[in-house]
């Protein structure tokens, strides 16, 4: 019976991605045009630059000038409140980019010093490049009033902030307004491999955050329209431009020394390691847009310390953003509707290769790794769970897409991570297509084989032998300038495993779908948007049996003081360890800057929650206060709390509090001193447990760090860490400290 049901599965998968694929490629005559009749011409100049802010050289006298004349939000391409020009040219080995930046107040421009992808809040311009013209991925470089630089890419319509690129900025605030000067090497971007000149998508844009965010480009914004590459002005020129040899070489120098008690709380401090090694990253471009990059014995820690997250009556596993290099630069190629792909899951690689770029219309990308440590989430329908083994793995990932005109990709995955006696094995198709201007279609299907040691499968409930499943998702959205609305199916089987992606529930079908409609409001009201939607979904086992129904209706805004805010309300039906909770919730936020230097944010829950540790109803309250303080244009100050009170019929269950204070100094663009201070407090109420457990667990953590980086690769780090920790038999106390260093040089030829 079992593989009957199956058979039935694979068909209920495979029939619909027949359709839609043939629906594809029968529609690949009727694509659009791929480049505007009358593109720009981007003039080349022969003569030097001196990225300076000050626009004296006569190459940028002949450059091509456009003038930003569309406010697009909140006004909807209406005259924008300031004048801005942005100035473009290339030479044989750079491209130059300048914004002239007109404001008839300069004291009111806000620009701090700060360290480079941080400077989110000031006024800033960002220069859009689609370098193969496909209108689905586009570099975007950024900086505000002081140069302070902020690189991105986005696929798709997301943004990935997490790749970083070797580029020159400058910027000066004048009586007049202020200036940016950018110089980006073709060797840091990939680009069309043809003869001749090239057309790529452009766009120019900048945010003037006074009253409201405004935003100002160089095109107008059709909001009817949700692809916003689709819309960039085309840009032609670069023709002959290489990205010569292509190569980066960036050895970096790793020290450090960590002392821990043997045991808490009296026990000694020991050395636990004292080490000083080298390692080694590089970069080739292979040709001009493919790039492999390769590290040995890498230094995989994370700089800045993640953000503490409340992990009390959570059934499921928590996601962490991922930070280091290697991973994150060509992260994008790897996306997926769901995640197939979350490299936090390699804790602590000896060595990795990573080959990522486009040729064509054909993207690949391709890494393998070698882990010291084999971590594991255990998927299930109602929670999960998680060990961490001290034995090597090898993992490695292939990603494939091709464009098919204008509007679709076609998309291949495998994912493979070996071990001893386990493997986990997967392989996928997907498709993304673009029905209409507002429409969307996304499909992924994928199929796991997987096998665990045996000492893991027994003690985490994970049967024995082989286990192969399936993962079906289809995700339909509409998106236009006032109605919204969205229909999502997903269907994953109970031994379906990503060992190397994060998703931690298995074993359900989901039906979900929403409505909503956006007001916009009128130039110079006290509002700019204002949204209501309602949205449905049911959750339901393989075998039928419910794991949650829901109804809810919200509402959200945006206005002056860069106000924003969202409150709704869901009725739903949860059932958890064989009970059904019928359940209410209250969730919402309010965001605004009452100051330039002051912004204040709030987010809250409360209402009915299950109560997961001992399967009862229970009544929570979560608040999470946010308050970020600009003291002058050198120094921040954050700082972030969660709140969460739980009760059930019996009386408090818990109390937790997190709280984190962020310091930074900037001296310069290159260099600040920060210190980060992180303190969690649980207080259980024992008697209101089923099982035993301590009353009080506390943790206490800070960072020191001083920082000195010419560029993203290029960087010297010296700091000091430490942990504490405390219980119901004694209070907090020192656990363990460590003193690191890292120095690394990026050598670019």
């Amino acid at each position: 019976m079992r593989d009957r049901g199956r058979i039935c599965i694979s068909r209920k998968i495979i029939l619909p991605m027949a359709f839609l694929f043939i629906f594809m490629i029968c529609e690949l005559g009727y694509s659009d045009a791929g480049t505007s009749e009358d593109p720009f011409i981007v003039p080349r100049t022969e003569s030097g630059m001196k990225i300076d802010a000050v626009l004296d050289e006569q190459a940028w006298a002949n450059a091509l000038v456009q003038e930003l004349k569309y406010e697009v939000s909140p006004g909807e391409n209406v005259l924008p409140p300031v004048r801005t020009e942005v100035l473009l040219t290339y030479g044989e080995k750079n491209l130059y980019i300048a914004f002239r930046c007109f404001d008839p107040e300069p004291s009111c421009i806000r620009a701090r010093i700060n360290d480079r992808d941080r400077a989110w809040d000031d006024d800033r311009v960002v220069a859009i490049f689609d370098t193969f013209n496909d209108e689905r991925r586009a570099y975007n470089f950024c900086v505000n009033p002081f140069g302070v630089q902020m690189d991105y890419i986005r696929a798709f319509e997301i943004d990935d902030t997490g790749w970083d690129a070797i580029w020159n900025s400058a910027g000066k605030i004048t009586d007049w307004g202020w200036v940016a000067e950018i110089s980006v090497p073709f060797n840091s971007i990939r680009f069309q491999r043809i003869e001749g000149p090239q057309t790529w998508g452009f766009v120019a844009a900048r945010l003037y955050p006074r009253a409201h965010d405004y935003w100002i480009n160089n095109n107008p914004d059709d909001r009817s329209n949700d692809c916003s590459l689709c819309q960039a002005y085309k840009i032609e020129g670069f023709e002959g431009v290489t990205p010569g040899r292509n190569i980066e070489l960036v050895p970096t120098l790793i020290g450090g020394r960590t002392d821990e008690r043997s045991e808490l709380p009296h026990g000694n401090f020991e050395t636990m390691n004292e080490d000083v090694e080298g390692g080694f990253s590089g970069r080739w471009g292979v040709t001009t847009n493919m790039t492999l990059n390769g590290t040995i014995n890498p230094d995989f820690s994370q700089v800045e310390a993640d953000a503490m997250q409340l992990d009390i009556n959570e059934p499921f596993a928590l996601s962490f953003p991922e930070k280091r290099p290697f991973f994150t630069e060509g992260a994008d190629y790897f996306s997926t509707l769901k995640r197939a792909v979350y490299t936090r899951t390699m804790r602590d690689p000896d060595w990795g290769m990573k080959l990522t770029g486009k040729e064509g219309v054909h993207t690949i990308g391709a890494y393998l790794v070698r882990d010291d440590v084999t971590n594991f989430i255990f998927p299930g329908s109602q929670s999960s769970s998680s060990t961490s083994l001290d034995q090597k793995n090898t993992s490695g990932v292939f990603r494939y897409k091709r464009d098919m005109g204008r509007k679709y990709t076609l998309g291949l995955m495998a994912t493979d991570r070996e071990g001893s006696d386990y493997y986990n094995r997967l392989v996928g198709i997907d498709g993304d297509i673009r029905l209409t201007n507002c429409d969307r279609v996304q499909i992924q299907a994928l199929g796991s084989n997987t096998q665990y040691p045996d000492e893991t499968a027994v003690e985490f409930d994970q049967g024995s032998g082989k286990l192969k499943d399936h993962f079906f998702a289809f995700e339909y959205d509409h998106r236009a300038r006032n109605w919204g609305w969205w229909l999502d199916y997903d269907d994953v089987g109970p031994d379906f495993r990503a060992d190397l992606g994060f998703i931690p529930m298995v074993g359900f079908r989901n039906v979900e779908g929403g409505v909503h409609y956006t007001w916009i409001g009128e130039p110079g009201s006290w509002w700019s948007s204002f949204v209501v939607g309602n949205e449905l979904n049911y959750y339901e086992k393989a075998n039928s049996d419910l794991l949650l129904k829901n109804g809810a209706l919200w509402a959200q805004f945006a206005g002056i003081k860069q106000s924003h805010g969202s409150f709704g309300g869901r009725m739903f039906q949860e059932a958890y360890g064989g009970r059904a909770f019928d359940l209410v919730e209250y969730y919402g936020c309010l965001g605004f800057r009452p100051e330039s230097n002051i912004w204040f944010h709030i987010a809250y829950y409360f209402g009915d929650r299950i109560d997961y540790a001992n399967t009862r109803r229970g009544s929570r309250i979560n608040l999470v206060p946010s308050l970020y303080l600009n003291l002058g244009r050198h120094c921040r100050l954050d700082f972030d709390h969660t709140f969460e009170h739980m009760s059930v019929d019996s009386g408090r269950l818990y109390t937790a509090n997190i709280s984190q204070v962020t310091a930074v100094f900037h001296v310069n663009t290159r260099t600040f001193f920060r210190s980060i201070l992180q303190y969690v407090d649980y207080d259980y109420n024992v008697g209101n447990y089923t099982f035993e457990l301590d009353s009080r667990y506390k943790h206490f953590f800070s960072q020191f760090l001083f920082s000195y980086k010419i560029n993203p690769f290029t960087v010297f780090f010296v700091g000091y860490s430490d942990n504490y920790y405390g219980r119901q038999e004694y209070d907090l106390t020192q656990n363990d400290r460590t003193f690191f260093m890292k120095l690394s040089y990026a050598w670019v030829m």
